[in-house]
């Protein structure tokens, strides 16, 4: 119980640092010292207590790491859609997009 108490601990430094490498890193050791404390029967359920709360927490902390990636990649899809079209607004109040084409090349000057 003190290692994985130990682990959620850094997983939350490592979310709250925004570290989601360490956090990759971190889960498996996590699962497996959650299956041993599940095969273990000696223990009850006022012990677990603390570390169900910590594991709650870090569990919000990476759903709010997950949103602001989710955030991240819808604005530059946004961006990216700025780029190929422009959308506007006739006389009349009716949206039009209008299509931008790039053309990129090349001039080779000898």
């Amino acid at each position: 119980m003190d290692a994985l108490d130990d682990l959620l601990d850094a997983e939350r430094a490592a979310l709250l640092q925004g570290n989601l490498d360490d956090v990759s890193r971190l889960h498996a050791r996590k699962e497996r010292l959650i299956d041993a404390l599940n095969r273990e029967d000696a223990l009850d359920a006022q012990s677990f207590l603390p570390l169900q709360n910590k594991v709650a927490r870090n569990q919000d902390l990476l759903n709010s790491a997950l949103e602001g990636v989710r955030s991240v990649a819808r604005r530059l899809a946004a961006i990216r859609r700025v780029r190929k079209s422009l959308e506007t607004y006739d006389a009349q109040g009716k949206k039009t997009q209008v299509d931008i084409r790039t053309e990129r090349s090349v001039e080779k000057r000898a």
